[in-house]
């Protein structure tokens, strides 16, 4: 049986409209608020929050291109209608898939009021506010905790650790099936999962992870989600994450996972796995974090192991030895996976204890700003990506991190996708003596189908020159 299924599909209409009303929350809007999402007062705001609520209408697609997702519901409209008793939102030509005999499935309607409720804060709180400056690092930091706070999900849960799996949304049956494995284990030791809310790995660590807790009886079990707009449409949130939140870009998503985990699991990927593993890279390496316990544990089935003797090769040759050195690589082993990080959890507990730091917001963790500005992919900018070895290692990752961005926009996101076909592939100029480690990674994730979903031939997005 199809995985993404539980029960039999029955013909529906490709199309439902519906009259949608929050639970436990958002059930107040003020007028201005309301008027905000009106295409007339604010039209980038209402494209903003129309584009994601398709996303998480259309949760079961195998479609990981943004563009054909927007494509193919042209008329799909959704208004948010203030009343005295709260507010609704009226959907018109939804994604039929997203209702049972006519009724919104529950955890999609408090995903789509997730969305409502994060864009609005973003934009009236943080966006436009004086409070936050995020031209400085710790003014990001402080917007980060705030949207984190602001969906609930920073809680107070003793000892029990938040993993944050990492991996590719488009991976085989074979790595399919391993994240659940790990996730079974997690879930058996009591752990809590969080990940980028999609499909392939992001779900399937979930997914174990709901049988081990059930198991378990532990009925509290969390399984949370982060995302941001740009990315959404290609890897729409699953159907069991049960807390979503909303980052206004990458660089806060990937900030926010840091801050949130007390551990990290990598499964085998593509270039967006790339970039959060050179992400994560550049925060390790920096000197100001030597001594901060953050178990990282790079895992996949026997056939993925060439994934990741590919990618640290690489890192070992753009960035040195130390670069590596604080991950850890475990083949085919959930158990070994599972002890090995909740006994790091262990340590990141005490250490925490110890400088009386919380538990639930790593704040003693320094990131860059080179880590935390965003970056805008265009051509330009990618031209003008500085790749060369006089920098310090942490800067060269914090810059091929950027490079894999700008290769994920390219290939998946809606606007990237845009810009190649406008202007053809990006340009990137990287020096003589990564020029041809770099190709060589890069062609090997295409041949090995980690560039799209297994099956769909894959022009490149992008040319690399010296």
């Amino acid at each position: 049986m199809n995985d993404s299924l539980n029960e039999p599909r029955a013909p529906a209409p490709a199309r439902i409209d519906a009259t949608v009303h929050p639970e436990g929350s958002l059930e107040v809007l003020s007028q201005r608020e309301v008027a905000q999402l009106c295409d007339q007062a604010d039209p980038d705001l209402y494209a903003l929050f129309r584009r994601c609520a398709l996303a998480v209408l259309n949760c079961g697609s195998y479609v990981d291109d943004a563009r054909a997702v927007f494509d193919a519901y042209p008329d799909f409209d959704v208004g948010v209608v203030h009343q005295q008793r709260g507010v609704r939102l009226d959907i018109v030509n939804a994604p039929a898939h997203a209702f049972v005999d006519g009724n919104m499935i529950r955890g999609i309607r408090e995903h789509l009021f997730a969305v409502l409720r994060d864009i609005l804060y973003v934009h009236g709180e943080i966006a436009a506010s004086p409070r936050f400056d995020l031209g400085s690092p710790g003014g990001i930091t402080d917007a980060v905790f705030n949207i984190l706070r602001n969906a609930n999900v920073l809680k107070r849960r003793g000892e029990r650790g938040v993993v944050v799996c990492w991996g590719g949304h488009a991976i085989g049956r074979e790595e399919y099936d391993y994240t659940k494995e790990v996730g079974y284990a997690l879930g058996l030791r009591g752990a809590d999962v969080c990940t980028g809310c999609g499909p392939g790995a992001m779900k399937g660590p979930m997914k174990g992870a709901t049988i081990g807790h059930a198991k378990q009886r532990i009925r509290d079990g969390r399984y949370l989600g982060v995302t941001e707009p740009g990315i959404i449409a290609a890897e729409s949130p699953n159907p069991i994450v049960n807390e979503l939140v909303i980052m206004p870009d990458m660089e806060k998503r990937l900030e926010a996972f840091l801050r949130i985990a007390h551990a990290i699991v990598v499964f085998p990927g593509g270039a967006g796995t790339a970039e959060e593993i050179l992400y994560l890279a550049g925060v390790l390496m920096h000197p100001r974090n030597a001594r901060i316990h953050l178990p990282v544990v790079l895992t996949g089935p026997a056939a993925s192991e060439r994934y990741f003797s590919r990618l640290l090769e690489f890192m070992r040759l753009a960035l040195g030895e130390q670069a590596v050195a604080r991950f850890e690589l475990v083949i085919d082993d959930s158990a070994t996976v599972a002890r090995t990080l909740l006994a790091g959890i262990g340590r990141v507990h005490a250490q925490r204890r110890e400088h009386n730091d919380a538990y639930f917001f790593n704040w003693q963790l320094h990131i860059e700003p080179a880590l935390q500005t965003p970056f805008p992919v265009t051509h330009a900018s990618m031209a003008a990506l500085d790749l060369g070895l006089e920098r310090p290692p942490h800067d060269r990752a914090a810059m091929l991190r950027r490079l894999f961005s700008g290769i994920v926009a390219g290939n998946v996101k809606d606007e990237g996708v845009r810009a190649i076909e406008r202007h053809g592939p990006f340009e990137i100029r990287c020096s003589r003596e990564i020029l041809a480690p770099l190709d060589a990674l890069l062609a090997g994730f295409a041949a090995d189908g980690r560039m799209k979903l297994p099956g769909a031939r894959y022009a490149p997005c992008y040319r690399l020159v010296s």
